[in-house]
């Protein structure tokens, strides 16, 4: 299976984000990827934490009236919705605020859409991001609240094959119980790692995920210099379940594809059946 992983340097309108993405889906789309990750926040990076809150939509999963009443005000699940139709993709949407029952709260959360535009899943970020090293601070819990479920879905790709994915974002990454439950053959990861945690941290951390997990990671990062003035590390990449490094970008927007083989994943898993000698849950 073909996957795409799709990078970003977002800023604060989100009209020009989602043209953005949609230039880079479609590229994606021609390359013959079967599935794409947008990166975390690729509709919004605003001035301010709290701007999230006024750009937050509500959640269209429902099929009763009041979504047709909301759906004029949730243009993002609908950008997500008509793309993954247009372009016949599985589209994980990176993560867009969606409202909670608390004004002052919004959750980060992943949808997931099929190529004819069904929404499949939804995944709320459950580990928010606090660090303060006297330069930089950040607490997504002002204005975040947290997820609580591990989420997977399975889906077909196009030969037939079936593959187990399991969705995380960002800061998730440091939290390998997480990865452990999900029990996945593909592992998601959308982020916006800044570029202090990213240096440090990011690649050894998305290397790792697969090597105990035994599983392909996919990782779609937002990278660069934003207009309100943060840094985000970048390098989104595809890692086997070897850890091996099969694709990767440094900074920019881009599309960065690579070729998934189930042959090698039951292959690492035979060779080396780490999976089956855990000894604690």
């Amino acid at each position: 299976m073909k996957v795409a992983a799709l990078q970003m340097v977002s800023g604060a309108d989100v009209a020009a984000n989602l043209n953005a993405a949609r230039a880079l889906l479609e590229q994606a789309a021609a390359g013959g990827a079967e599935l794409a990750l947008l990166p975390e926040y690729f509709c919004f990076m605003g001035h301010h934490d709290r701007d999230k809150l006024a750009l937050a939509e509500p959640d269209l999963a429902g099929n009763d009236a009041a979504d047709a009443a909301d759906a004029a005000h949730a243009p993002i699940q609908q950008f997500l919705a008509s793309s993954a139709r247009e372009l016949g993709l599985w589209l994980v949407g990176g993560t867009l605020p969606l409202r909670t029952q608390d004004p002052e709260r919004a959750a980060n959360a992943t949808l997931v859409y099929g190529p004819q535009g069904q929404r499949t899943v939804r995944y709320d970020k459950i580990h928010l991001f606090r660090y303060d090293n006297g330069r930089e601070r950040y607490d997504e819990a002002a204005v975040l609240r947290a997820g609580a479920t591990p989420t997977h879905f399975t889906l077909t790709d196009r030969s037939g094959q079936p593959w187990r994915v399991g969705l995380s974002v960002c800061y998730d990454l440091r939290f390998p119980e997480l990865y452990r439950a999900l029990q996945a053959d593909l592992l998601l990861v959308p982020a916006a790692f800044t570029h202090t945690t990213g240096q440090a941290h990011w690649e050894v951390l998305l290397r790792a995920r697969a090597i105990e997990n035994q599983a392909f990671v996919l990782a779609s990062a937002q990278g660069g210099r934003h207009e309100n003035g943060r840094l985000t590390w970048g390098q989104s990449m595809a890692i086997d379940p070897w850890g091996a490094v099969l694709q990767q970008q440094a900074t920019g927007p881009a599309v960065v594809l690579a070729d998934l083989d189930p042959a090698r994943l039951q292959a690492v898993r035979a060779q080396l059946p780490a999976l089956q000698h855990r000894r604690l849950p």
